[in-house]
This record gives structure tokens, sequence and C-alpha cells, in this order.
């Protein structure tokens, strides 16, 4: 029989660095979910990633109280920043611009993996409208 789904719970921890402090344990902790186990695997998964980059985190728990993980790429933004060697995006959105063709083509071939439409057609679209967003 399967197990049922309770809900889903969607966060941001820093690679191999999840403990059981704010925001992960009260996160988990209100859910039910083992705090110790979620940050074991979390950090076991992570401990091959730049450590201390923000991961977005899928945590499906269920009526059991186990859960399963699905530990996403890094948002784009950290990879402008990584590619362009800067701490933080513009001050100024959409008048100081930042951007490199060749620094979003990186980023694009990289989140290809994680985006699930037809890349190609797509992909124009989403360089130019995130590194707008970004500076």
């Amino acid at each position: 029989m399967a197990k049922e789904i309770e809900g889903t719970l969607k966060l941001q921890v820093p690679a191999g660095q999840a403990n059981p402090s704010p925001p992960v344990g009260p996160a988990l902790g209100q859910r039910g979910i083992n705090i110790m186990d979620f940050c074991k695997m979390f950090n076991d998964k992570s401990k091959n990633e730049q450590p201390g980059v923000m991961l977005p985190v899928v945590v499906t728990y269920f009526t059991d109280k186990s859960f399963t993980m699905d530990i996403k790429l890094p948002p784009a933004s950290f990879f402008l920043k990584e590619a362009l060697k800067i701490k933080k995006g513009s001050k100024e959105p959409g008048r100081d611009i930042i951007k490199t063709r060749l620094h979003m083509h990186r980023v694009i071939l990289v989140k290809r993996l994680q985006v699930r439409v037809d890349i190609f057609d797509v992909l124009p679209r989403w360089r130019d409208k995130h590194a707008e967003r970004f500076g």
C-alpha cells in the first residue's frame, strides 16, 4: 500500500550546513518531521556542493511522519554572481547592466538540467528577463 502524502514543504538551506536552528528546525518540527534525520540526510546529500550555497529543497512528508527530499540546483542568480565574480546584483536593475552573453549562456547550460520545457525556444527570453531583474 502506498504512503499517503500529508503535504510538501519548500526550504532554502545552505549546502552542508543544515542544523536544527531556525528556519529549518521550526518549519520541520511543526509538521512532525524528525529534524535531525533531515539535517543528517541533507548534509550527506549536499556534501559535494560548494559549502554555504543556498539549495532549494522540496520535502514531501507522509502521514506516518516519514519524508523524502528533492534537492534542486541553486538559483540562477547564484550562477550569475559566481560567473561575474560579484557579491550582489545591481542597485538599479534595468539601468546598471552587468551581464554579458557569454556568462548568461553558461548559466543557461547549467540550469538546463532542471528546466522541463523545450529549452531552446524559451532560453533567450528567460535569459534576458532574469538578467534584467538581476541587473
